[in-house]
């Protein structure tokens, strides 16, 4: 093909399908430059899914500024997690300087990234360099002195900026210690280098790179086939009879039809559990491997409603649902979380946390169904405040983001949740109660990795101290949870708040219990059930 000089309507808008084609290729393997070992590593997944709610909104933009207005909408409200914000303010960088042009201009071109660099900082409160900013940065940086140098040519110069953005990912680690210490680049700044391939591709045909992995993972397929995470209606759990080597074939059916899938078990007896809307092949992937039994199936928005006295948060319309001053909007999973939640004055909840970040859309209609004109949103997960604090400004409610960082923390806080007082006195109110509880959470580590506490090995149980980093990796869930719990609690604590997951086993919490009786006798002890997957232990000390 000829080389294109400039880059029209149709040219941008295939460069940012393009983009999301390579990120869905190389969604996995993002996902797994992972600092910690923990099952949360997201970045490929939030970053695939911003870019899919871009191409939705791109489906019949033809001119410059549809394209940049559509562009600038879907990457807004379909951002998700750290990653898939950052991205957004990226290319609503790009589509602000080209929502004026007929084509990108190498100058033009010049103008976007700086302005994308610019935007992506300003989203982030404290900017941390080695991370896919520094990578943005040092690319409209390259592009400035190429241009500066007399190049004019549109493939020259993108050239040299992908030299300059992978040179820029490979120099992370010397930036990021954390990324030294775990052996890898930062994933949002290489997920970040495939725009720049993208645009190559449709400049001059240059083939976009291939992932090692290749495979586009389930989060993705379902978000395709309009299957998200918030839509999955139906709590599916039995155990299941049936041989240990079927397991993995049984994992990958469900994992085609749900999430927050739990199994385990072994020596012919599996605990399942799922969160589909297709109960159906749920039981019958079960009956492909061996025998389900004792099968239990719940209706996780009536429960909630029931719960309340009130229709489920994606049913509800606001008038369903009693009117307060104040109204609260939460995100978790688990139907005991979500319980939880709704027993304390919750009036939606998104479903999502580790991950399996909402996006900004999802927040936001959640507060639309608040019956209230005021609306606090607690966030629960650190890689979704900032999605969340993108809400405001796209709603005519007063809505405030109280930056909770675990279910935990959102627990302490609503204990002072005032319906019916002013959102001033209530976003005090919740944000003094959140910072008074210390918190941390148990889980398995997904590869052997070394962390402050020493060597770590995959399917080691870690105990993870918020703003304390992984504090402890045992042999059980149990000895990983006391390990922790011997940490946060101190003379002056009073309430130990502990939060089940799916996978936390009765005799192991039973230790967790007697231990703190005999080394903590002074803290009331609390344990609810959350069903949250992953995560077998949620603590809180207040």
């Amino acid at each position: 093909m000829t080389a294109l000089a400039t880059l029209g309507p149709a040219d941008l808008r295939r460069a940012i399908e393009r983009f999301r084609d390579a990120l869905r290729d190389h969604q996995e393997e993002l996902n797994r430059l992972n600092v910690y070992p923990v099952p949360d590593g997201d970045t490929g997944t939030n970053m695939a899914l911003t870019l899919e709610s871009v191409c939705k909104e791109l489906a019949s933009a033809e001119a410059m500024g549809e394209v940049c207005t559509a562009i600038s909408r879907g990457s807004l409200m379909g951002a998700r997690g750290n990653s898939g914000v950052i991205t957004s303010q990226i290319l609503r960088g790009l589509a602000e300087i080209g929502s004026g042009l007929d084509r990108f201009t190498v100058a033009d071109l010049v103008a976007g990234f700086r302005r994308a660099a610019d935007a992506a900082y300003e989203a982030v409160l404290r900017p941390v360099e080695g991370t896919i900013l520094t990578v943005v940065r040092e690319t409209a940086e390259a592009l400035e002195a190429a241009v500066a140098a007399g190049d004019t040519e549109l493939v020259a110069v993108l050239e040299q900026a992908a030299a300059a953005a992978d040179a820029s990912v490979a120099r992370t680690p010397e930036l990021l210690p954390a990324l030294r210490s775990a052996g890898v680049v930062d994933s949002g700044g290489r997920g970040f280098t495939l725009l720049l391939d993208a645009l190559l591709h449709v400049a001059d045909g240059r083939p976009l790179p291939e992932s090692h992995l290749g495979t586009t993972p389930v989060a993705v397929e379902r978000h395709l086939a309009g299957d998200d995470v918030a839509s999955l209606r139906y709590e599916v759990m039995f155990f299941l009879d049936a041989a240990d080597t079927g397991i993995g074939a049984f994992r990958d059916a469900w994992g085609a039809i749900g999430d927050s899938i739990v199994v385990v078990g072994g020596d012919g007896i599996w605990n399942c559990h799922v969160h589909t809307n297709d109960i159906g092949a749920a039981i019958e992937a079960g009956i492909e491997a061996g025998r389900p039994h004792q099968i239990r199936v719940t209706d996780l928005f009536e429960e909630v409603a029931e719960e309340h006295g009130w229709v489920a948060a994606a049913d509800a319309k606001p008038h369903d649902l009693p009117a307060v001053t104040t109204a609260v909007v939460a995100i978790g999973v688990g139907a005991g979380v979500q319980r939880l939640l709704s027993a304390l004055g919750v009036q939606q909840i998104v479903a999502g946390g580790q991950s399996m970040n909402p996006s900004t859309a999802q927040i936001l209609e959640a507060v639309e169904l608040c019956n209230a004109d005021s609306v606090i949103v607690l966030p629960n997960n650190k890689n979704i405040i900032a999605v969340a604090q993108q809400v405001p400004d796209l709603t005519d409610k007063a809505v405030e983001v109280v930056p909770t960082t675990s279910i935990v923390e959102a627990l302490a806080a609503l204990v002072a949740y005032d319906p019916d007082a002013p959102p001033s006195e209530n976003v005090a109110a919740l944000s003094e109660a959140s910072q008074r509880v210390r918190t941390g959470e148990v889980t398995q580590a997904v590869r052997d990795s070394e962390a402050e506490c020493g060597p770590i090995r995959e399917g080691d149980y870690i105990a993870i101290e918020r703003g304390g980093g992984i504090v402890a990796s045992l042999g059980s869930a149990s000895e990983a949870c006391t390990a922790l719990l011997d940490r946060l609690v101190d003379d002056d604590a009073e309430i130990v708040t502990i939060v089940l997951g799916a996978d936390a086993v009765a005799h192991e919490n039973a230790r967790i219990e007697s231990h703190l009786k005999l080394a903590h006798p002074h803290v009331d002890v609390e344990m609810h059930e959350g069903g949250q997957p992953l995560y077998p232990y949620l603590v809180g000390v207040e």
